[in-house]
């Protein structure tokens, strides 16, 4: 796997999950949607932490800055 995501997309996508885990916790999201985001929380927290998103590398999308 070779690293396609920049710092700045894996430091908001860690703080989007924070906060939908947050929001779930304070019960302020509940329901079939909060599974929903809490899944897609977990997806977003593992890519940030490898700097990796298969989604990107299916579209031809890279963030990471190339060092030469």
């Amino acid at each position: 796997m070779k690293k396609n995501m920049g710092g700045m997309d894996r430091i908001i996508r860690f703080i989007v999950a924070l906060t939908v885990i947050a929001l779930y916790y304070f019960n302020i999201l509940n329901g079939t949607l909060a599974y929903v985001l809490l899944a897609l929380s977990g997806i977003f927290i593992l890519t940030s932490f490898v700097s990796f998103c298969p989604l990107y590398s299916l579209f031809g999308l890279n963030t990471c800055k190339i060092k030469n």
